[in-house]
């Protein structure tokens, strides 16, 4: 990463009636109403509110937020740790099971909609790094290498301008 890169907290986004809306607003909301009605708070809104729900929709949206931390537990034990073998504190021999559970709490972090409060948060490479933990290597401190990421860049917002594309997914196997 760099200054101006960013990665965005984990809200999956579900279409519904034509719009993308975050499943853990809709998650998060049913649990506030929930915890209302057990206490005996619900107001008659509230309460119309809540019926109109849709059962089947809301387990879409945890099945959302689930498959998201089952993939960034994924990416993080086989890819960001890979290289990761020895605890820095007491230089411990690094475990699957400690990768995964390492994994666990960046997701449990990066899943908290009460602390990044926006899907389109953009949460920095220093934040990443003092908040959630994370080790980032600043790719200016590698020039040649940070000379091709901005020329790739460069690139490819050029085409995608020519293109007229909004977004662009460029894999191993398709350009």
């Amino acid at each position: 990463m760099d200054y101006f890169s960013c990665l965005g907290p984990i809200d999956p986004q579900i279409e519904r009636e034509g719009k993308l809306v975050p499943a853990l607003s809709y998650l998060n909301q049913f649990q506030r109403l929930n915890e209302k009605a057990n206490a005996g708070n619900l107001t008659t809104a509230e309460y119309a509110l809540l019926s109109k729900l849709d059962l089947g929709e809301l387990y879409q949206f945890e099945q959302a937020r689930e498959l998201s931390i089952e993939l960034l537990i994924e990416w993080l034990s086989q890819y960001k740790f890979k290289d990761w073998k020895r605890t820095e504190s007491s230089n411990s021999r690094v475990t699957v099971s400690m990768k995964k559970e390492r994994a666990k709490e960046i997701a449990a972090l990066l899943n908290d909609a009460d602390r990044w409060h926006s899907h389109g948060r953009a949460i920095d490479m220093q934040t990443l790094r003092d908040e959630v933990g994370l080790k980032i290597e600043d790719i200016n401190d590698t020039p040649k290498f940070s000379g091709h990421v901005r020329e790739y860049f460069n690139l490819l917002k050029d085409y995608m301008t020519r293109e007229e594309l909004y977004s662009f997914i460029h894999t191993k196997d398709y350009f």
